[in-house]
């Protein structure tokens, strides 16, 4: 019996448990560090090569369609379409995080030791981009550059010029598509190559996570880890599959269709690490390849649904810590708040800690109190992970309907 590359992530998983608890038990902090520092190594092999492809791929795939869509107008209305999903998607998981803190208040059942005043969290608030700022940053000033730096927006940004100027000169431009189709064709089956080291990826990330912290860490971050986990399945599972029967979408099918970049992008805690499966997957579950080559590279910084909710969950978290009252009123500018900073969080190493920490120093909270959830923090990513690319595969599937450029199979209907 063959085995397929779910079932491979899966065991890659369960031994790198194993055999991270063994070397937390059974050696020295040090030594166990030293050795997670140097398995570590395969993750960070399979990450570089996945950014070696993705930059590539968005260009490939966008210019292909928007070079067939044609003009400026056609890309406006779909742009417009898709950032308005986006909001609306924020909007529920933020107040989904808001909704689940207050109701479970993991921060005041338990008893949690407070920082000193000045912990080192190594936490950067001073990380976050301004408005302005990441206007800014949208628009790239060198196209290799970006592509150098993996910059996922300013790469949509030259790929919408080249794909509009591509479909304007007539013959010219239809050869070079065909050659762009081709050429992402030889990147996907660079995919297939690198998707082989996707087990022994998942098997070194979970090796390095549980050599340093311990699972024993779980059992005192019980609470709070259920409390969390329990907001992102009631968002994964009721309002994504709500949206998905609004706009008549078979949600567990597409599910079904992404599970392997699903497994893969939980076991390694990033969304990248599954970008080029995610696209095969949407465009097999019926999305048009234009559609999936806009919306989703936007969405990975646009759409970040577990990150969203992780932020309001955690601000709420820390403040009940400290026994900090916050008022309806404080609740919702801080949502409306992290509204608008959150969109400027791609690319920022441990991005979420730092729009909370930003977020705490705003309200007078103790900016301290992030060292709370440090401990944790590895593994509260992995579900927020999951949950950003499944929302980003909803978000393809609605903004394909609404273009009438979704075909489903006959098994998906």
């Amino acid at each position: 019996m063959k085995l397929t590359l779910t079932n491979k992530i899966i065991i890659g998983f369960v031994l790198g448990l194993i055999l991270g608890e063994i070397f937390y038990l059974g050696l020295s902090p040090e030594t166990a560090q030293s050795i997670a520092v140097k398995v570590q190594i395969l993750s960070k092999v399979f990450l570089r090569l996945i950014k070696m492809i993705v930059g590539p791929l968005v260009f490939c795939t966008l210019v292909v369609g928007i070079s067939k869509l044609g003009d400026f107008k056609s890309v406006g209305r779909i742009g417009l379409k898709t950032l308005g999903y986006f909001y609306f998607a924020t909007i529920l998981s933020l107040v989904t995080g808001l909704v689940v803190v207050n109701i479970t208040k993991p921060g005041s059942i338990q008893s949690w030791p407070k920082p000193d005043a000045g912990t080192q969290t190594g936490i950067d608030a001073s990380k976050t981009k301004t408005l302005e700022d990441f206007i800014i940053h949208i628009f790239p000033d060198s196209f290799f550059r970006s592509l150098a730096e993996n910059e996922i927006l300013q790469i949509v940004i030259f790929s919408l010029f080249f794909g509009v100027a591509l479909g304007s000169v007539g013959e010219v431009g239809k050869k070079l598509t065909h050659v762009f189709e081709n050429i992402s064709e030889v990147i996907f089956k660079m995919v297939n190559y690198v998707m082989e080291l996707a087990p022994y990826a998942v098997f070194a990330a979970m090796t390095t996570v549980v050599s340093n912290k311990g699972l024993s860490i779980l059992l005192s971050y019980g609470y709070l880890m259920l409390c969390f986990f329990g907001g992102l399945a009631f968002f994964t599972v009721i309002i994504l599959w709500a949206i998905c029967i609004a706009n008549k979408i078979n949600y567990w099918a597409l599910i079904r269709e992404l599970k392997d970049a699903l497994m893969l992008s939980f076991s390694t805690a990033s969304s990248e690490a599954s970008f080029p499966q995610t696209i095969a997957a949407l465009e097999k579950f019926g999305c048009s390849r234009r559609i999936v080559g806009f919306v989703l590279p936007l969405g990975y910084s646009f759409n970040l649904d577990g990150s969203m909710l992780y932020m309001t969950f955690a601000t709420g978290f820390i403040a009940q810590a400290y026994g900090i009252q916050l008022s309806l009123e404080q609740q919702i500018t801080m949502l409306l708040t992290l509204m608008i900073t959150s969109k400027g969080i791609a690319g920022v190493p441990r991005a979420s800690l730092v729009i909370i920490a930003g977020t705490l120093t705003m309200f007078n909270l103790p900016a301290e109190g992030i060292a709370l959830l440090l401990g944790v923090d590895p593994f509260l990513d992995m579900g927020r992970t999951i949950t950003s690319v499944a929302g980003n595969g909803v978000a393809t599937c609605v903004v394909s309907k609404w273009e009438g450029e979704f075909t489903p199979q006959s098994s998906n209907v």
